[in-house]
């Protein structure tokens, strides 16, 4: 069973990189003014809420942009870089989860980078992981590895790491197919994803490998099966399968990302996750102008996220020539 449509041509590395970045930004703002809310209470208010009504980012983004910086600084991935980037950027206003304070103030202390972290199985290492995806998009191996050690900097439950391995793969295998002009199979997918992360917790890949069956046309069926499925919370178990299950119920980025919005619960983390697989898929012009056009861009805002996608993208190719 084939999952979306989209032109099967294939997207240069640039528009793959900024896509899943942007996507990350743009779902994590749009999802960010109904966080919390239930389905019902966003039907009510909005009937379908179809556009982003805030621009402003939160700590999903902020820590993405982390990760970025750190694998520009060593392209390897040094989690030790990569938590002084957490610490340099952290903004206690942009709803960091209650564990991540006491992290961060560890990191700035100086404590070694394997002892700040927590036994959390919450999605906060999955909602940043992008950056890993698409950067290590042909190399699974690779990719697996780098996901391990950014989820152990703050989580060390094994669902908290399977959670950010299951993600960073979802987002890598869209990038591969989007590189190579391929259509993403539904099962062989959700088999690679589920395959990635199972030996580190068993329990979380039964989660990944429910999505499998689910089906539905058009957005208002989408939410429904999110919202019948899955429970949409601030658990790696409850936020990132229903993140792979909007991007393979829509044929669209919009919808994709629309669909997770609405199902409600911890929208932001879920729809930025959706837009960073759906962004590297169908790329960044697949994201609509007027979503864009209203998010903060002042600082490391937008279009610092897209200079620095496309930074990694140069030595992405530098490193590959």
């Amino acid at each position: 069973m084939r999952s979306t449509a989209r032109d099967l041509s294939a997207h240069t590395l640039t528009e793959i990189f900024v896509g899943a970045a942007l996507g990350t930004l743009v779902g994590d703002a749009f999802g960010a003014a109904v966080e919390g809310w239930g389905p019902d209470l966003i039907r009510r208010r909005y009937g379908i809420l179809t556009a982003p009504v805030s621009g402003r980012y939160t700590d999903d983004t902020e820590m993405m942009i982390g990760v970025m910086e750190a694998l520009a600084e060593d392209p390897s991935f040094d989690p030790a870089i990569c938590a002084r980037r957490f610490a340099a950027n952290y903004d206690p206003t942009r709803g960091y989860g209650g564990r991540i304070h006491g992290i961060i103030r560890r990191m700035e202390r100086g404590d070694p980078v394997d002892e700040v972290g927590t036994d959390s199985f919450g999605n906060g290492a999955a909602m940043r992981i992008a950056p890993i995806g698409f950067f290590f998009h042909d190399d699974p191996a690779a990719l697996r590895r780098a996901a391990v050690k950014s989820a152990r900097i703050t989580h060390t439950h094994p669902d908290g790491i399977a959670g950010a391995v299951a993600q960073a793969t979802a987002v890598g295998i869209a990038a591969r197919c989007a590189a190579r002009g391929e259509t993403v199979d539904r099962d062989k997918y959700v088999a690679e994803i589920a395959r990635q992360a199972k030996d580190i917790s068993p329990a979380f890949c039964g989660q990944i490998e429910g999505i499998r069956g689910l089906r539905a046309h058009g957005v208002q069926e989408g939410i429904r099966t999110l919202t019948g499925t899955f429970s949409r919370d601030v658990t790696a178990s409850g936020a990132v399968p229903p993140a792979i299950a909007a991007f393979l119920l829509a044929g669209t980025f919009s919808d994709a990302v629309t669909i997770a919005v609405n199902a409600g619960g911890d929208a932001d983390t879920v729809a930025a996750m959706t837009g960073a697989i759906a962004g590297a898929y169908y790329g960044a012009t697949a994201i609509p102008r007027t979503w864009l056009s209203v998010m903060e861009d002042k600082g490391k805002g937008r279009d610092y996220i897209e200079r620095l996608a496309t930074r990694l993208t140069e030595i992405y190719r530098g490193r590959n020539r």
